[in-house]
């Protein structure tokens, strides 16, 4: 396997012709269907195939339709736990550590962003078991902590997961930012931050479904971010429901 040397988290090759402007109005219906499937108890990995082989999808396709959907009953218990932005003011956060930092990262070197059903905006990234740093790295990290300083929670709680490579050095990075900015924050590597979240009574920094589908109480600070910090950030909007022209 070859060393991962990428110095930025931008977009693929294939992403300006697979998510032309051409290709958004499909895009949005293979969402809307696969939300349906879900929503009717179908697994994803046979719902996204049935999707994507009827709109003849191409891989990096299916994955942003994949993370764009959700099933209705999903994305109602998570707007009955979505609390606004200004509700963090003075409270108590956790941090998805590497699910915030990637997606900050690739907002900054031009990565595709995808808005979804339930208002988060995700990445096109993936972080499985491995992690290294990118040059917009450390402009991701200031660029959060401003943003969440404007805010005035009390602390932050950043966790970040210790079977990937690299979290401890970029935990390291975190914590000398901090203390450099007099930011409340600690930084901690863990083994699984999923069950430490939803076990927390912390308000939840995250758009990570699967905590999402869990949490009590959770921010949707990401999409906060993008749109106060990053706006020329390239984002697509799947999340639309087609309309009857679109579908006829």
């Amino acid at each position: 396997m070859c060393p991962d040397t990428r110095q930025h988290r931008g977009a693929h090759p294939a992403d300006k012709r697979l998510f032309a402007d051409g290709q958004i109005p499909a895009l949005r219906e293979a969402t809307a269907d696969l939300s349906w499937l879900l929503g009717r108890g179908y697994a994803m990995k046979a719902a996204l195939k049935t999707v994507g082989d009827r709109y003849s999808l191409a891989e990096r396709q299916r994955l942003a339709v994949s993370r764009a959907a959700g099933a209705d009953a999903s994305l109602v218990r998570r707007r009955a736990t979505c609390l606004d932005i200004d509700r963090v003011r003075g409270e108590h956060l956790i941090i998805d550590g590497f699910n915030l930092i990637v997606t900050a990262e690739a907002a900054l070197s031009g990565g595709l962003l995808i808005l979804c059903r339930d208002g988060c905006i995700r990445d096109m990234s993936s972080v499985h078991g491995s992690y290294r740093s990118v040059q917009e790295t450390e402009v991701a990290i200031r660029l959060i902590g401003d943003a969440l300083a404007s805010l005035g929670p009390r602390s932050a709680r950043w966790l970040l997961d210790r079977p990937v490579s690299n979290s401890g050095r970029l935990a390291q990075k975190i914590k000398e930012t901090a203390e450099a900015r007099g930011w409340p924050w600690s930084v901690e590597v863990i083994f699984n931050p999923d069950a430490e979240i939803l076990a927390s009574d912390h308000i939840a920094v995250t758009s990570d479904s699967v905590i999402l589908d869990s949490a009590a109480r959770w921010v949707n600070f990401t999409g906060h971010l993008i749109r106060q910090q990053l706006p020329q950030s390239w984002v697509i909007d799947l999340g639309a429901e087609p309309s009857l022209n679109q579908t006829l």
